[in-house]
């Protein structure tokens, strides 16, 4: 079967089928990134892989990254260093097996508080609750493009810091200290209208929501112009809602889209590993629409 992709929405993301990621070929590859590189978030259903497997294909992408510091602390699969565990489950003694608990986890692109941030991020589903835990993702080349032009040109010339302090389940990072005035807290500013590196893409890079702040304004002028940028990038156009089932594998460019997850009953389970493609590239801003 050749490998076929369909659109999930009008504005991205596609189903892609025919191509097993167990066995995936060099020229297999090379589709399948041409296609990701379109639509930004892939799903790939009915996998049936190993960790070594799962790694064998992330490691496709690039060079791969360790679990972040999150507040459950680093959690990786047994003789897999570089695959990350999000899980809800405990072991014997009691001790979290993964990362992210049960909760919500906010709209946020994977660890942009650092200088050179990952630039792909995938998960494959192993265990899924009855209901609940569905991942969302938000598309920002579309969300830039639905803003007006006077924001558009206001925004090219402004950077956020994005905070360090607390990971997306809202839990303060190891070594880190709560803080919560965003002007202070730790963070690593970036311009908010960037280039895709490979594809020179203009879109939004926001990181997350929480402690962000944009360095010249007051607080007051920088959190009212958050919402407003905000508002675009997360509205129901310009998301998509990935509802898990079991074998999936969903790989999204960290370097356009945000992503969230919904809680789900503390009381049933939930694991996936994930593996992290390490940035190359900082941040750099968009040529502005004048001088393009």
């Amino acid at each position: 079967m050749p490998i076929a992709s369909f659109p999930i929405t009008p504005v991205f993301g596609a189903r892609v089928e025919g191509v097993s990621l167990s066995d995936i070929t060099a020229g297999e590859f090379e589709q399948l990134y041409a296609i990701w590189q379109k639509h930004h978030v892939l799903v790939l259903r009915k996998q049936e892989l190993t960790n070594p497997q799962f790694e064998r294909f992330s490691a496709m992408l690039g060079e791969l990254d360790p679990p972040p510091n999150q507040g459950a602390g680093r959690k990786s699969v047994p003789g897999h260093p570089n695959l990350y565990v999000v899980s809800n489950r405990k072991d014997g003694a009691g001790v979290p097996i993964g990362a992210l608990g049960d909760g919500e986890a906010q709209w946020h692109t994977d660890m942009s508080y650092l200088e050179r941030p990952p630039f792909a991020s995938m998960l494959w589903s192993i265990e899924l609750p009855e209901t609940g835990g569905d991942t969302f993702f938000a598309c920002m080349p579309a969300a830039l493009r639905s803003m007006p032009r006077q924001l558009v040109e206001r925004i090219e010339r402004l950077s956020i810091k994005h905070d360090g302090t607390y990971d997306s389940g809202g839990n303060v990072r190891k070594g880190m200290t709560a803080n919560d005035n965003p002007m202070h807290s730790t963070g690593t500013p970036h311009p908010v209208v960037i280039e895709q590196p490979e594809t020179r893409e203009r879109t939004l890079y926001l990181g997350r929501r929480r402690n962000a702040y944009i360095p010249g304004l007051s607080l007051e002028d920088s959190e009212a112009l958050l919402d407003t940028i905000w508002g675009y990038a997360t509205a129901p156009q310009v998301t998509l809602r990935h509802q898990w089932q079991l074998g999936d594998v969903v790989l999204w460019n960290n370097f356009t889209t945000m992503h969230r997850r919904d809680a789900f009953p503390a009381d049933q389970f939930r694991t996936l590993h994930r593996s992290q493609i390490k940035g190359n590239h900082v941040p750099t801003a968009a040529v502005r629409k004048e001088a393009a």
